[in-house]
């Protein structure tokens, strides 16, 4: 992405987290957090990517929202924007964030799975960290 793209994405992500808190008002719109924007060479195009706090369904009801809303945002940007053109919004949920929170977890349960090893093997000496005895 060149230096101009990497520019009108940040202003566009920055806007429109401020315009989806402030301006929509919608009760089926969950707790938005816009993570990134990816916008096209030409400047024609913005993917806005989202994380919302809730299940499934929030996701769910939050993208329609969010599509809905689309050319209200675009038209705010337009007059916030020093683009020859506004970028046509298209708002995708953000896997890559849940994908993170996953690998989180799992390793907070490794983390915590060692911790109870190492607690068992100090209160009995006598075995293995692997619960074993060594005897043949």
């Amino acid at each position: 992405m060149s230096r101009r793209t990497e520019q009108v994405a940040e202003a566009i992500k920055e806007e429109v987290s401020t315009l989806i808190q402030r301006e929509l008002k919608d009760p089926r719109l969950g707790f938005v957090t816009v993570t990134r924007v990816e916008v096209s060479p030409d400047l024609k195009y913005a993917k806005v990517f989202f994380s919302v706090l809730g299940d499934d369904n929030t996701k769910a009801e939050t993208l329609k929202v969010l599509k809905r809303a689309s050319g209200f945002l675009r038209r705010e940007l337009s007059h916030i924007l020093t683009t020859r053109y506004t970028p046509e919004l298209h708002f995708e949920f953000d896997v890559a964030m849940e994908h993170g929170d996953k690998i989180q977890r799992l390793l907070l349960q490794l983390e915590q799975e060692e911790k109870e090893r190492e607690q068992a093997a100090a209160n009995n000496p006598g075995q293995e960290a692997t619960g074993t005895t060594g005897e043949a």
